[in-house]
Formats: C-alpha cells, structure tokens, sequence
C-alpha cells in the first residue's frame, strides 16, 4: 500500500514536470543539462524531467519603468531634477536571459547616463523646449544598447523637469515681465492703430468735402454758363427778330419810336429819383426825339426812312 502511494507521487511529480502550459504573450526558455536548449511558445509542451529545465520566464508585453528622479547639469551649471518613464518590450526571450544579468536594471542605469549626456548638452531654456528631442536621444541610445539584452526599447517620456526653487522665481518674473511687455506693446499698437484710424477718417472727410466744394463749383459754373448760354441765346433770338423787324416797311420807323419812349422814361426816372436837376447837354437832341415820336403818333403811321 505504501509502495502504490510513493509510486502514485511520483507520477504525480513526473507528469507535473513533463507536462508545461505557457500562457500567451509568454516565452520559457529550457535548459537541457544547464545549456539553453529551446525557447517554448505559448500553449502546452513537454519537458524531460530532471533532465530538462525551464530556467527563466519571460513576459512578452509592453513593460512601463519608472526611472528613478536624478539632478542633471545643464550647459549653463544649473541643476535640474529629471524623472521619466520608460517602456521597452522582450523580444528574444534567450538574449534577455543570457545577455544580462539584470535586464532591467541594466536598461534603468544606461537611461539615467543618457539622459544626464544629453541634458549636459543643452541650456536649461532648450530642456525645456527641446523634450522630445531628450526623449529621442535617450531611445536611440537605450535601443542600440539593449539590442544585446533581447530587449526593444519603445520610448521614453520626461514626466517632471524641476529646476531649484531660485531659478523657478527667477523664471516665474521673466514670464511675468514679457507678459508683462508684450500687453504695453498690444496697448501701444491699439493707440498707434486708433489715431491712424482718426488721421484716415479725418483724411477721408476732408478729401469728401473738398470733392463736395469741387462738384458744387462745378454746379454752379455750369449752371452760370447754361445761364449765359440761355440770355444769350435770347438776346440772339431777340436782335434777331428786331433786325428781321427793321426790314419790314416802317420797320426803322419802329424802332426810333421805340428809342424815344425809352430815352424819355430814363429822363424822367432820373428826375423822381434825384434831388438835383439833371439837364441834357444837348436839349436840341432830346427835343427832336420827343417832336418825331409824337410826330409819329399824330400821323398814325411811320414816315419812308430818308436816305
């Protein structure tokens, strides 16, 4: 009885050591007598106990690691306080068993050198405009290294950059002065845009009234002329029909008439409206004008014009 139970253990330990089931996105390696031997994939496989072993389990997903905070120098000897986080994936399960003794604390020293090479390099200005450029930097270097680890490094992302309490004040009153700057030359430039604005309207009026002078002058000798155009064409029209007037018979006659009566209205408007006597230099001619006019009127008609 106690032979079948020491019998039925060890089948128990035999089946438990031969029979292995790897989980997915998960690699074994096996020793066979202390030397690699094989790498198992995922789902079930056998090993030969006690002459085979599975010596190191690897995982195959994406791993974060954190890299510890480390104080950098930069060009300028200022110091910064730089954490980070890394992600590297196993992809040769013998390399990274073999290759290192520590994969991971291999990948974690080698980024924190990197990153002080690559800070060192640079003015604390550029550390932090230039991120993703430390970030490359340190993947390049890590990828190249950790090729012998059986190890891909993905990326590496800066979490924190930290300079001393002085510097940050320091940074915090330049920040504070541009801001500062730049809002009295957005006021300057809002005062330089609103009396440009003023000039251009003044401008614009002035050139709109000069313009309204321009065409009301315009108008206006236009309308002068049209005027002038219109009496003259009237006194035109008007000698015109006297002088087709005179032709006819009695025609001159006409117009002497026409000449007397005026010539004896003006006297007499001259002789209401001054105080002094006005007497002609030659009565003679004004006595003739009034004893042809009223010659003219007695007769009823117009005498022949004399030659």
């Amino acid at each position: 009885m106690e032979f079948a139970l020491v019998i039925a253990i060890v089948a128990i330990v035999f089946i438990a050591r031969t029979f292995k089931i790897v989980p997915q996105q998960n690699a074994w390696v096996v020793e066979k007598l202390g030397k690699y031997d094989r790498t198992l994939t995922p789902g079930l496989a056998f090993v030969v106990p006690f002459v085979e072993r599975v010596a190191y389990k690897h995982s195959l997903k994406e791993v974060p690691l954190d890299v510890p905070s480390q104080v950098c120098i930069t060009k300028d000897n200022t110091q910064l306080q730089v954490d980070g986080i890394l992600y590297f994936q196993v992809t040769d399960p013998m390399r990274a068993s073999y290759g290192s003794s520590n994969y991971i604390i291999a990948i974690t020293q080698l980024a924190q050198t990197t990153l002080r090479s690559v800070v060192g390099k640079m003015e604390l200005d550029k550390t932090f405009e230039e991120r993703d450029h430390i970030n490359a930097s340190v993947v390049n270097a890590l990828d190249e290294a950790a090729l012998n680890w059986g190890v891909k490094v993905l990326r590496y992302e800066i979490k924190d950059l930290t300079p001393p309490a002085a510097i940050l004040h320091s940074m915090q009153a330049q920040i504070t002065a541009e801001r500062e700057k730049r809002a009295l030359i957005a006021a300057s430039e809002g005062r330089r845009q609103e009396q440009i604005n003023i000039a251009t309207g003044e401008r614009e009026a002035l050139i709109a009234r000069s313009e309204g002078a321009k065409q009301a002058e315009i108008n206006k000798a236009q309308g002068e002329a049209a005027a002038i155009i219109a009496v003259a064409s009237a006194t035109a029209d008007a000698i015109g029909k006297v002088a087709a007037a005179i032709q006819l018979p009695g025609g001159e006659q006409a117009v002497q008439l026409k000449v007397a009566e005026r010539a004896v209205d003006a006297y007499a408007n001259l002789a209401r409206t001054n105080n002094t006597m006005i007497v002609p230099g030659n009565m003679g001619e004004v006595a003739a004008l009034i004893g042809t006019a009223m010659a003219l009127i007695k007769r009823g008609g117009v005498p022949a014009a004399k030659g």
